[in-house]
């Protein structure tokens, strides 16, 4: 049986017209009301279909944003530039952060349709992203951000993650490291395993294999902390640590000198992103800076241009996946090899 609004309008306890307000955003509808409402259509699994979509007549000008965590500073730098890029264009952001969890992107997912989103950016952290289609379905315009969705959005902005691994790898290699290890978090994320890619395809061109790769399923200090810490213990004869994050460069760091060594004299530490945080660290960090806020608004002005393309009938250009191009910062954290 297909759902209808009377199916919602039931669930819910409240009217058929109530249900309409709150889908259409038309009218007052309380915060109780919207809740119950919401909670029905989330149980049902309810999807406006096309039809319903062109009836509401004028774009809402409401964008969802779906990120895996707001709290690690890399996506909330992205989150506040797509966000403010999408208001000096005349649209409200509703941020969704998903704790790295499929349930939540779904149920995510069936709340930006209620809210009649005009268009969604979304960083997805699984590899798995069939559940996406409800999305494409219902001719909402879709656009990937920090990595890749093919099979549910042609377009997407991102740094060049794979060339920023080449560069870490390129640069502890030119300062004549050999035995190198890898921290890092999440193992399942897509930009973190483009970055691997890079750097062991430079480490193989120099005749050399990364020494250890040790990885956390969550990015955080506490998370990649311990694990450069047993690192140092296992593999004494590493001379420098790649990060795959700052803030796993940064866990390094303080592993290093928790253990009685200091960095650069007996271990160089490189990281990836260039947060704010790593040009106060001691020592600074030697880092690939991604251009954050530039992939945010790439990724904030094609959805505009696709939602524009849509909404106006005009014939779509081929979708493409911008990589954005990184650059190596040089700082304190990276020397000549010890000895």
């Amino acid at each position: 049986m297909t759902t209808s609004i009377r199916h919602i309008a039931k669930l819910a306890g409240t009217s058929v017209s109530s249900v309409s307000r709150v889908l259409n955003n038309s009218g007052y509808a309380s915060p109780e009301l919207r809740d119950r409402v919401e909670a029905a259509i989330r149980a049902l699994n309810y999807t406006p279909s096309k039809g319903a979509r062109m009836l509401r007549g004028a774009p809402s000008r409401m964008i969802g944003l779906m990120l895996p965590s707001i709290d690690v500073p890399f996506f909330g730098i992205l989150a506040h530039a797509i966000e403010q890029e999408l208001f000096q264009r005349g649209y409200q952001t509703l941020i969704c952060s998903t704790a790295e969890n499929m349930d939540h992107e779904v149920r995510y997912m069936s709340m930006l349709l209620a809210q009649r989103v005009d268009g969604v950016i979304v960083a997805s952290a699984f590899g798995s992203i069939e559940h996406f289609e409800i999305l494409r379905e219902a001719h909402i315009s879709i656009v990937g951000i920090d990595r890749e969705l093919s099979g549910i959005a042609d377009d997407a902005v991102m740094a060049d993650h794979e060339e920023g691994g080449r560069l870490m790898a390129r640069h502890l290699i030119s300062l004549g490291h050999r035995s190198i290890a890898i921290v890092g978090a999440p193992a399942h994320s897509q930009p973190v395993q483009l970055r691997l890619r890079g750097i062991s395809a430079e480490m193989a061109k120099q005749g050399v294999a990364p020494a250890a790769v040790t990885m956390a399923e969550e990015h955080s200090f506490a998370a990649t902390y311990p694990l450069a810490h047993d690192l140092l213990a296992a593999h004494p004869e590493i001379t420098a640590i790649i990060g795959t994050s700052d803030i796993s460069a940064i866990a390094a760091i303080h592993a290093i000198q928790d253990r009685g060594f200091s960095v650069p004299g007996d271990y160089s530490v490189i990281g990836f992103d260039d947060l704010p945080e790593a040009a106060y660290v001691f020592p600074r960090l030697t880092t690939i800076a991604q251009p954050i806020r530039d992939v945010g608004q790439r990724a904030a002005q094609r959805l505009e241009a696709l939602i524009a393309e849509q909404h106006t009938g005009q014939e779509s250009r081929p979708g493409a996946v911008v990589k954005v191009p990184v650059t190596l910062i040089h700082r304190d954290s990276t020397g000549p090899v010890r000895g």
